[in-house]
């Protein structure tokens, strides 16, 4: 009986903190580091923000995409991935950011566990997606 309660009470080894980022800075940081797009989001990371090797995420999910109930449930799911998969497979000491899309909102749980698992993949590697364009904000160039 003792064996019994010594092996359930045996300290397991602490699971690295993933910490929130909340800055926009930092969100604009991420944004020039390694960006992957998937049809349900846009995986950003960058790579050299934190020498300690702990990981940030963050998750954010635009007014075009629905309203308050739709985004954060979306929002949810995001963390819900993160939470599973940035241990074992996100880059020690990066933050990482996902930005939703349309097509996240509908888009089955494991196929979106399946395409972070690729991006986050691509990412280590270094295989990002090539830069975006300076198109948005302010006047057309001639």
């Amino acid at each position: 009986m003792a064996d019994v309660l010594s092996e359930r009470h045996t300290p397991q080894p602490a699971a690295k903190k993933l910490i929130s980022i909340s800055k926009r800075a930092d969100f604009l940081a991420a944004n020039h580091g390694i960006r992957v797009a998937r049809p349900g989001f846009v995986l950003l990371v960058n790579p050299r923000s934190r020498e300690d090797g702990s990981q940030r995420f963050g998750v954010t999910v635009t007014k075009k995409i629905g309203n308050a109930v739709v985004r954060n449930r979306m929002k949810r799911r995001f963390r819900a991935l993160l939470r599973e998969l940035l241990p074992e497979q996100g880059l020690a000491g990066a933050d990482h950011v996902l930005i939703g899309r349309e097509n996240g909102v509908e888009r089955d749980f494991a196929s979106m566990r399946a395409e972070l698992v690729q991006a986050l993949g691509r990412a280590a590697a270094g295989k990002g997606d090539p830069p975006r364009r300076g198109g948005g904000r302010g006047p057309k160039r001639k």
